[in-house]
């Protein structure tokens, strides 16, 4: 089934999902309160928060394993969870379960099956996946011997059986070596490239940070920022605004106090005699400007100097904190 590129990949509009515990007088729990967020076709988008924040249950309820309590949630122009749809979306869970006597081949057969993929096609299109996961001439080998980053590689393998437009990878580098992780980044990055669009979810900032276009941050059932990953500083309005800098420098320490005085700056000395790191938010180049000259006049040695931007990582504590 052909989808027009203009379709958003996942549209979800005032969604929310309440849970209920007991028959009589129930609990209620709240796991998503009425969230919108779109994912556009072609993109890699990346699902955060801490624990509990609903993350899992977006996904659940984009998979159709259970039912929303108000609002809509659509995939590639359809209803999230039918079967249509489904036809269309490869899934990776977060821990995937392989019976130990399969071996990469058996193993795609078997899940490809189960995905009712015909064993025809499966057979047509396994070596090629394999070698695209990395796992080409280890197909016979049975998958007790596979470490973690192989079994997450068959994983993605099987998730791209039926030629999906799209792929739900939920935490697929978690417990990855730094290798594994860097060639699993790769490996992504080369299906956005052939035009399938990746929604991942995961808590490793580092790494969505790396990889992902644009990220939705969820924080107790509520989407606390949805756009681009290069804005999430500007758009948490995080309390280190401006442009954040670090000197190095070398002087005495109290010259140094004076030279930073009354601009929240962090002084910390390093294990070098009379060398300090700062950091520090100004306002604009002219206050840069400015503060190089009060270095100069204080006869403190400028040592190095750079700009650092807010990492995602940065603005996800800060958004989270503001929640608490």
């Amino acid at each position: 089934m052909s989808v027009s590129t203009a379709t958003p990949a996942v549209e979800v509009r005032d969604l929310s999902k309440v849970y209920r515990d007991g028959w009589f007088f129930p609990k209620k729990f709240e796991a998503l309160k009425g969230i919108s967020l779109s994912v556009q076709q072609g993109e890699i988008f990346g699902l955060l928060g801490p624990n509990g924040a609903g993350k899992t249950t977006l996904l659940k309820i984009l998979l159709g394993i259970i039912r929303k309590t108000s609002g809509s949630a659509r995939m590639l122009g359809m209803p999230a969870g039918s079967q249509s749809v489904r036809r269309q979306v490869g899934y990776l869970p977060e821990h995937l379960r392989v019976p130990a006597h399969l071996t990469a081949y058996t193993a795609l057969e078997c899940y490809g099956n189960l995905s009712n993929v015909p064993t025809a096609t499966i057979r047509r299109r396994r070596d090629e996946l394999l070698d695209l996961v990395g796992l080409a001439g280890r197909t016979k080998e049975r998958v007790k011997k596979f470490s973690k980053g192989m079994l997450q590689r068959l994983g993605l393998a099987q998730a791209l059986l039926h030629e999906p437009q799209m792929l739900i990878l939920d935490e697929p580098t978690d417990g990855l070596d730094p290798r594994a992780r860097a060639e699993m980044r790769t490996i992504i990055r080369q299906l956005k490239e052939r035009g399938v669009t990746i929604f991942l979810n995961s808590h490793l900032l580092q790494e969505v940070e790396m990889i992902c276009d644009r990220v939705a941050i969820l924080n107790r059932g509520n989407l606390l920022y949805c756009g681009p990953v290069s804005e999430v500083g500007n758009h948490l309005a995080i309390p280190q605004t401006g442009i954040v800098v670090e000197f190095q420098v070398s002087g005495d320490r109290p010259q140094v106090d004076l030279a930073f005085a009354n601009q929240n700056a962090t002084i910390q000395a390093t294990p070098r005699d009379r060398e300090f790191e700062i950091r520090l938010a100004l306002p604009d180049q002219s206050a840069i400007d400015q503060q190089i000259d009060r270095l100069r006049q204080s006869q403190i040695s400028l040592l190095q100097m750079q700009r650092k931007q807010v990492s995602l990582e940065d603005a996800f504590l800060a958004l989270v904190d503001k929640e608490t």
